[in-house]
């Protein structure tokens, strides 16, 4: 069986962008793939935290993964910093990165661009993502569009280490879903939907409740014309909506386009936040039943234990590899 792996940082309540993009696509691959998901808190410290903020975002995510349908009889969840290999491995993936190749990469210029005492983790965190794949012997990386180029520095570094110390990692392979990979504003359509956005009329969280995504998709950006039909370049705002309507129900965005034909906005807008709502509330539920439980902690617990088993293995090799410690027989 392969073995995909993916990291979500808890840095806020995810979006449906992060839903439909990433956690709805895990939850058939559990199914087929031996599966790793891993709450990256190291990575959410490349930027200020504040810790009880941080300690709260991370249970939280644990718990939306299982609400949404992560099974840990058959997946494995667990937190990064709870599992040492992820450190001790992205220490020795950034001996075999060149400094040039980090600056190149696309988040590290956003981010760094215009501030002062940028943190030296923004710059070196590509090699503990890598790290956090090969640790698993990873064949598939599912990620969205903007994440591609980090895994394509996963595998050079990969081939890289193989080809001077001992071929030893297996080169993954990014997975961008063909529908929902990128979900869109809801207030600058034209611009990703993100969790980070200060305004929150651009997104719905995957806490809102239906009162708040209703209000959110009845100021949902569209324009003047008033046709719902999908057309990414000329109406940006309502192909958006389809996108998201589609994926929420499986229905087909060409019978939507004809259900909804000489239909204005509004009542197309209202039909979408049921849409959504009809997923999010039955999630809900589950989410607060798991939020402070015993069970969530079991459940990290049993990951992490798990986790560290299987990338202890891979990390003592990769140190027999390159000569680190004594030799274990």
């Amino acid at each position: 069986m392969k073995t995909i792996f993916s990291g979500i940082q808890p840095s806020g309540t995810l979006t449906i962008g992060n839903y439909l993009g990433a956690l709805k696509h895990f939850v058939p691959m559990q199914d087929e793939y031996d599966s790793f998901f891993c709450i990256v808190d190291q990575h959410a410290i490349t930027v200020p935290q504040d810790r009880l903020e941080l300690r709260k975002n991370i249970k939280s995510l644990a718990a939306i993964y299982l609400a949404a349908g992560i099974d840990p009889s058959k997946a494995t969840l667990f937190i990064q910093s709870e599992v040492p290999a992820h450190a001790q491995l992205g220490w020795m993936m950034q001996c075999v990165s060149y400094i040039g190749e980090l600056e190149r990469m696309t988040q590290f210029k956003d981010k760094s661009e215009g501030k002062e005492g940028v943190s030296a983790s923004l710059l070196t965190y590509p090699p503990l993502m890598a790290a956090d794949i090969l640790l698993y012997g990873t064949d598939v990386v599912p990620v969205g569009e903007d994440q591609k180029q980090h895994i394509e520095l996963t595998r050079d570094l990969a081939q890289r280490f193989n080809t001077k110390y001992n071929d030893i990692f297996t080169i993954p392979t990014p997975e961008i879903p063909k529908v929902g990979a990128r979900i869109m504003s809801l207030a600058e359509p034209t611009k990703k939907m993100s969790k980070s956005s200060p305004n929150a009329k651009s997104y719905i969280s995957l806490l809102d409740d239906e009162k708040t995504v209703l209000k959110k998709m009845k100021s949902a950006v569209t324009d003047s014309d008033g046709e719902i039909r999908f057309d990414r370049e000329n109406k940006p705002g309502v192909s958006n909506l389809l996108t998201i309507y589609s994926l929420f129900t499986d229905e087909p965005i060409d019978q939507l386009v004809a259900k909804y034909e000489g239909v204005g906005y509004g009542p197309f807008k209202e039909d979408v936040a049921k849409a959504v709502s009809s997923v999010l509330t039955p999630l809900q539920e589950r989410y607060y039943e798991l939020l402070n439980s015993e069970e969530l902690d079991n459940i990290l617990d049993t990951g992490a234990e798990k986790a560290q088993a299987r990338a202890s293995k891979m990390l003592k090799k990769a140190e027999n590899a390159m000569g680190l410690g004594r030799k274990r027989r």
